[in-house]
């Protein structure tokens, strides 16, 4: 009786466990199935971060990474529905349903893959650099001794002047310390690598470069609900990030937005190109 008891409770078990993975599986793989069951993909993008994903003249959101999410739409063969969103909220709208995929200029951290799911590889980064005019610097070491303008509490502040002895002239924001650039009290300005190019692909800055090897890199990750990441859609796209890096996609893009080529986006097309024996 006691082995009988036994035996039930054991096959009770096994069956309770294939259950519940079967559950989860389900589960991982619900939001590729309402992706093709409604015919739309609808995807998280910024709306004020040109060139990666910005409004054009008539309202319409266009950048790199609008044509990335309209790659994935492509590749399903479903229509794309755009939902501008923010640093402070493009995480929650994932974990709220409100949009099955966020592609929005979101650096990879530690802390935001216990909330989102981060497929990898990585599409993109971004590191420290500065903006200049045309011809006043070359490299790091020419900032040595010169006054620099940053914005109050940027980490860059500190990495730049410690390792290059550059004199930091720290301001409220970025704004003001756009102004002192123009103004000529400072030689160059410092910060993210993605915003000066932004900048520079504003028109504003027509007459500035950002001459520097960028440092400091932090990648950027596009993220899926975060029961998604090791399910089909999560492995789906993985395969977009790699198809876009092997294809040199990412490249043409950097090319088609007037984005200064990043030396990331070389090494990853190099590193994933399809193999070709001699």
């Amino acid at each position: 009786m006691i082995r009988k008891l036994a035996h039930t409770a054991l096959c009770a078990f096994v069956i309770a466990s294939f259950t519940l993975a079967a559950t989860q599986v389900y589960a991982a793989n619900d939001r590729f199935k309402k992706v093709l069951d409604r015919g739309k993909l609808v995807v998280g993008v910024k709306a004020d971060y040109k060139p990666w994903a910005f409004r054009d003249s008539n309202g319409k959101l266009v950048g790199m990474e609008i044509d990335m999410a309209q790659d994935v739409a492509d590749a399903l063969g479903v229509s794309l529905e755009l939902i501008p969103v923010q640093s402070s909220n493009r995480m929650q709208f994932l974990q709220q349903g409100k949009i099955d995929l966020m592609i929005a200029t979101m650096s990879d951290k530690a802390n935001r893959r216990k909330v989102v799911g981060v497929p990898q590889p990585n599409y993109y980064t971004s590191g420290t650099n500065v903006l200049a005019k045309k011809g006043m610097v070359k490299k790091w070491t020419d900032l040595k001794g010169k006054p620099v303008c940053g914005k109050q509490g940027a980490f860059y502040n500190k990495v730049v002047g410690k390792k290059y002895g550059a004199k930091i002239i720290a301001f409220i924001g970025n704004a003001e310390a756009k102004q002192a650039l123009r103004d000529g009290k400072c030689i160059a300005w410092v910060y993210d690598d993605s915003s000066i190019m932004a900048e520079l692909a504003s028109g504003q800055f027509d007459d500035y470069e950002m001459p520097m090897m960028t440092e400091d890199d932090t990648p950027w990750a596009l993220a899926v609900p975060l029961d998604e990441l090791d399910g089909i859609w999560g492995n789906f796209m993985s395969g977009m990030t790699y198809n876009w890096h092997s294809s040199g996609r990412l490249v043409e893009l950097e090319k088609k937005w007037g984005i200064q080529q990043s030396q990331f986006v070389v090494d990853m097309n190099k590193r994933f190109a399809p193999y070709t024996p001699n």
